[in-house]
């Protein structure tokens, strides 16, 4: 492994051939700490724009010189990000520079950049054919302040493939970051709307270190099953309209874990801040004095109709999308929602914890003035395998969720967009 580099992996630096070009030595592997230091780049095509994002963060001063770029080498000239001579390489380029890449698609161009590498004591990667450069990149990638590059003598498809296992390991938890256990405190971790591989990766890592886990009953119920025999975990369910852990006591088990010296993975479905009442839970944390870490999770109400094949917003059809709680139904004293200002608006609306009150949810939209042949989808289970999607309009949405027995957890989307379907018609 390296420590550093950019995604497209190269053969061996400086090696002895034999008449094939085949690498007959090693390499020898370093990272590179560009920071502050001229690094050119000659090229401006897709190989060039692939390594840009790369040198650009590690804090080099990268300048290009290409007769033509592509439009996002132009934008990383445009911001500032880089500078670009849009003409000719010419000998002398490499003044000052401590790396350079050569990723022309003119084989004599490059081989002219590596001679005045070679000249000028400049390691240079050549990217039409890496045994006649002096250095070469890994496939690489970088994970919770870990620099990771594989190098397999030039089997491009088998370095990166190594990089992916070893990147998937680290983030599933198999394979441990430090053998020393995470420090006591509380992580409010989004799971995600349902299927298991769309938590975060920040997340997933995560729950691999947790002592304990505190789950909601949408959190992905598969992803416990990955824990240690070590982990307890507490059921925090809350059912509608049945039994639910109330939150006081979801706090308290939030904190009395951390203060025991554990660390506390809240595991919540989709996003902790999108009717999740994770705030609440940071609050009653911070004021306990637990430490708390908040994880971003993908929330249901984007995801899920995305997995329907509906997208909320859609250019020349709606330029809005509103986000409601169905938890409270329109006439409750409870309801912060403006109803009729909510039927006015001639976009997308998005119904969380709404299928069993539909009917009076699609009363007060038409009630409101919004036609009642506005289209309507129901997805049930989304992202699941057992995702089912019904299609009505507002005037028939409740006989039809009567009609399919559809369950929480739904999602309700309203709006021209609910009318579209996966196969684009």
């Amino acid at each position: 492994m390296s420590t550093n580099g950019d995604s497209r992996p190269g053969r061996d630096s400086r090696p002895d051939t034999d008449d094939t070009g085949d690498a007959a030595e090693s390499s020898y592997l370093v990272g590179l700490h560009l920071a502050g230091r001229r690094v050119v780049v000659v090229g401006g095509g897709s190989v060039a724009q692939r390594r840009l994002g790369l040198l650009v963060a590690s804090g080099a001063h990268v300048h290009v010189v290409a007769r033509e770029v592509t439009p996002a080498v132009e934008a990383f000239a445009t911001s500032g990000q880089i500078t670009l001579a849009q003409r000719e390489y010419r000998r002398g380029d490499l003044a000052d520079a401590w790396y350079a890449i050569a990723c022309t698609d003119e084989p004599d161009t490059n081989a002219a950049v590596v001679a005045e590498a070679e000249e000028e004591r400049v390691f240079c990667v050549r990217a039409d054919n890496a045994v006649r450069g002096t250095a070469s990149t890994p496939a690489s990638a970088r994970y919770d302040g870990l620099e990771i590059g594989i190098l397999a003598r030039g089997e491009h498809r088998r370095s990166a493939s190594v990089r992916n296992a070893v990147l998937d390991a680290l983030q599933s938890g198999a394979l441990p970051m430090s053998a020393e256990p995470a420090a006591p405190g509380v992580a409010l971790v989004g799971g995600g709307p349902g299927d298991p591989d769309l938590i975060t990766v920040r997340g997933r890592r995560l729950l691999a270190q947790a002592d304990v886990v505190v789950a909601d009953r949408l959190a992905p119920a598969e992803l416990l099953a990955e824990l240690g025999p070590h982990v307890e975990v507490i059921d925090a369910a809350k059912i509608p309209y049945g039994r639910a852990m109330a939150q006081q006591a979801i706090n308290d088990a939030l904190i009395d874990g951390a203060k025991s010296g554990k660390f506390v993975v809240r595991l919540k479905g989709g996003d902790p801040y999108v009717f999740g009442r994770g705030y609440e839970e940071l609050e009653a944390c911070v004021a306990a004095g637990v430490p708390v870490t908040v994880v971003p999770g993908i929330t249901s109400a984007i995801s899920v109709p995305s997995a329907a094949g509906i997208p909320v917003t859609h250019r020349g059809v709606t330029h809005e999308f509103v986000v409601v709680s169905g938890h409270v139904a329109p006439d409750h004293p409870d309801s912060l929602v403006d109803w009729p200002a909510l039927a006015r608006l001639g976009g997308t609306i998005v119904l969380l914890m709404a299928v069993e009150r539909i009917e009076a949810f699609a009363g007060a939209l038409m009630d409101g003035g919004r036609d009642a042949g506005t289209p309507v989808a129901v997805v049930q289970e989304g992202t699941l395998r057992t995702q089912r999607v019904v299609r009505a309009d507002l005037a028939t949405v409740a006989q039809r969720v009567r009609d399919e027995q559809i369950k929480p957890p739904a999602i309700v989307v309203i709006g021209a967009v609910a009318a579209f379907t996966p196969d684009g018609r």
